[in-house]
């Protein structure tokens, strides 16, 4: 929600443990704020390199925005460790399943939705893998009322990237989108290439669903982690703000 000099400003944060898939218990960061009244919820899907500084602060930022904000480790079952052994560890094992990683994002929806302080909307966001994550998740779930997708490589597949653990190229579960989504994109990324954001807006705009999508020139892949090479200033601070407006929208 919009800041205002006058508000009332607290945040309670600390990892909690959620029930995921097959009743595995998962480390999850959670953050919310300590005003009263019912608050819209956002879950965040950590990107390939893990459950991280960055997305815990990214976490504390929703909070501060009047957000209940939860980012589950979704390497919980792999190992633990330093962000870079867990890495090595997830590389390992070739990543983790598609379905595992749905299950948990939505187990970590209903915590938000069993809190007290649950307006009852919630949210879902990724970066990265997590950008495709958050868009497969919300074609597969009842749980969001919104997502957002920031750079999300393999959202558009090809045959010969799908696996056991990845069995679906995503655009192709467009037609099940029943929420609004919000896709963020730099135009020097190469995973999603400029020509597979069109691949997956000619989808989206086929089937009719509601969408808007912004792309940045003079952006790569990762161009809001601010703490890497690939940051550009302006460019995130622009999309950070689109972020804010679409899940005011929908979820306010």
């Amino acid at each position: 929600m919009p800041y205002r000099t006058d508000q009332q400003e607290g945040l309670v944060a600390e990892t909690v443990m959620v029930t995921g898939q097959n009743g595995d218990p998962i480390r999850a960061y959670y953050a919310r704020p300590t005003a009263s009244g019912p608050v819209p919820g956002v879950v965040l899907i950590h990107h390939a390199p893990g459950w991280d500084d960055w997305y815990k602060e990214a976490t504390l930022r929703f909070a501060r925005r009047g957000y209940a904000a939860i980012c589950p480790n979704l390497y919980e079952r792999v190992g633990h460790g330093t962000i870079e052994d867990v890495m090595v560890m997830v590389r390992g094992a070739g990543g983790v399943p598609d379905a595992q990683v749905v299950a948990d994002v939505e187990a970590s929806a209903r915590y938000l939705k069993a809190a007290g302080n649950s307006n009852g909307k919630i949210g879902v966001i990724g970066t990265c893998s997590g950008g495709r994550h958050a868009y497969l998740t919300a074609c597969q779930s009842d749980q969001f009322a919104a997502v957002a997708d920031l750079w999300g490589g393999g959202v558009v597949a090809r045959p010969e990237d799908l696996n056991d653990k990845r069995p679906v190229s995503p655009v192709d579960l467009t037609p099940s989108l029943n929420i609004p989504l919000l896709g963020i994109f730099g135009n020097e990324d190469r995973a999603p290439t400029p020509e597979q954001v069109d691949q997956h807006e000619a989808a989206l705009k086929q089937h009719g669903q509601q969408y808007e999508f912004h792309r940045y020139d003079g952006a790569g892949h990762g161009f809001f982690y601010y703490d890497r090479a690939a940051y550009r200033q302006e460019q995130a601070m622009d999309g950070w703000s689109k972020v804010w407006a679409f899940f005011e929208q929908h979820l306010a």
